[in-house]
């Protein structure tokens, strides 16, 4: 079968073929990152998994580095290429890879350093705070790779190589999991294992691709000398700028979704919180890996002045988004059992909480693709304002606005509903951004 490539015009077909990878990339992603949670919380305890869930958004801040440049900087080398300036695309592509390694470094060794006060800071107490301190500490050190990984997820989209990313998360998966059970199972190491497992795995996602692009390869991407040009990083940090906003944003507001659990119902609370966002993390892989993966082919027919796949390309996201979103709400409304089993079988209040919390939440996905891959759909246009204000106002002020009232209302369950009522916020302000801005693009 012939390899897809960005310059193609994409029948439903094609682009579903073409997107496929990133999505089983964000969907193994997910899944090892998951059973990290149920080992944790099976085999160590619910107090340990409370405290992976309260670091979690600050591992997600050090990532959202990676996932600006990676999505900033992948429109910008794939609007080159579709210029057909592949040596200025080489040159971008390798100063943005240059600039997340020596950020990763920096971040990592600076949050492993404060991880003390951070989780003091964020509330911990006790054994809470112990675990907490030991996981991040960990964790962190491998924020090196973290960062790498996220980058490298959308530049070997641009590469044609999306199976490649696909088949090196799949490794670092299989990695991550047999190490948990080798770590925590076998040595009995407890949650420092699971912290190790972690940031092992992580090195893997990270480094191979960076091996990968330092050798010769048959892609349009080689990593070589980079030649800096301020403007480019500043465009694309402007373009990304909505993908940091959103990891910034989501990894703000699960601080504040846990400070509010942990008044309202402990670390239990907090547990329940984390099991609800490692289950919304497996459905919404659809809508992140398809975004991921149509957002280079969009920057390219951008760059080559192709309105008509840009249309072409708009209907197909509607159609394929919408069908999704249905789908993705039916199934996550039918594994609510069985996913709080898993999570917290063996406690029943834990049980309870996580049940109802992904019951209630499911309802969100109905609206939640659409406004991700409006989201996305600016960025690889190149436009990182508005890309950014729909980010920032559905992960940051809609939600913000929805924890903090919703639980006076609702109680605990208005914390478990905030995520739709951002939602529909969201979509009547990305369906604004679209209508608004539909000549000067020319998708509809």
């Amino acid at each position: 079968m012939k390899q897809i490539q960005l310059s193609d015009h994409f029948t439903f077909g094609r682009l579903l073929r073409f997107t496929w990878p990133s999505i089983l990339l964000m969907f193994f992603a997910s899944i090892y990152s998951i059973v990290d949670g149920i080992f944790v919380s099976n085999f160590v305890g619910k107090t340990s998994f409370a405290a992976v869930n309260l670091i979690m958004p600050v591992l997600m801040l050090i990532a959202a580095a990676g996932v600006m440049i990676g999505a900033g900087g992948s429109a910008l080398v794939a609007k080159y290429l579709g210029e057909q300036r592949k040596k200025r695309a080489n040159q971008v592509f390798s100063m943005l890879i240059y600039v997340a390694l020596a950020f990763g470094i920096v971040a990592s060794v600076t949050a492993s350093v404060f991880m003390g006060e951070i989780v003091t800071f964020l509330g911990a107490e006790g054994e809470f705070y112990s675990d907490a301190v030991l996981y991040g500490r960990i964790a962190a050190l491998g924020g090196i790779a973290f960062i790498l990984q996220h980058a490298f997820y959308s530049f070997l989209v641009v590469a044609e190589r999306p199976k490649m990313g696909f088949g090196i998360t799949v490794i670092a998966g299989v990695m991550n999991i047999a190490l948990d059970a080798l770590f925590i199972l076998v040595f009995d190491w407890g949650l420092f294992g699971a912290a190790l497992a972690t940031a092992l795995s992580q090195s893997m996602g990270g480094f191979i691709p960076l091996v990968f692009f330092f050798a010769p390869n048959k892609t349009n991407l080689r990593l070589g000398k980079a030649c800096f040009n301020r403007r480019d990083l500043v465009k694309t940090l402007t373009n990304g700028s909505s993908e940091l906003v959103s990891n910034i944003a989501m990894s703000v507001v699960s601080i504040l979704y846990n400070y509010q659990l942990i008044k309202m119902a402990g670390d239990t609370g907090v547990a329940a919180y984390g099991a609800l966002m490692y289950t919304s993390y497996i459905f919404i892989t659809f809508f992140m890996g398809y975004a991921f993966g149509r957002a280079p082919i969009v920057s390219y027919h951008y760059g080559a002045g192709n309105t008509d796949e840009l249309k072409n390309l708009f209907k197909k996201d509607c159609t394929i988004i919408g069908i999704g979103s249905v789908l993705l709400t039916v199934a996550s409304e039918l594994m609510a059992l069985p996913l709080a089993k898993i999570f917290g079988g063996y406690d029943p209040e834990l049980f309870a909480m996580i049940k109802r919390s992904i019951a209630i939440y499911s309802f969100a996905y109905l609206l939640m693709g659409f406004n991700m891959a409006g989201s996305s759909f600016f960025t690889a246009l190149n436009n990182g304002p508005v890309s950014a204000a729909i980010s920032f106002l559905r992960t940051l002020v809609f939600e913000v606005i929805a924890v903090l009232t919703l639980p006076v209302l609702l109680g605990l369950d208005g914390i478990w509903a905030s995520g739709i009522v951002a939602e529909i916020a969201s979509f009547i302000f990305t369906a604004s951004c679209i209508f608004i801005f539909r000549k000067r693009y020319k998708y509809l």
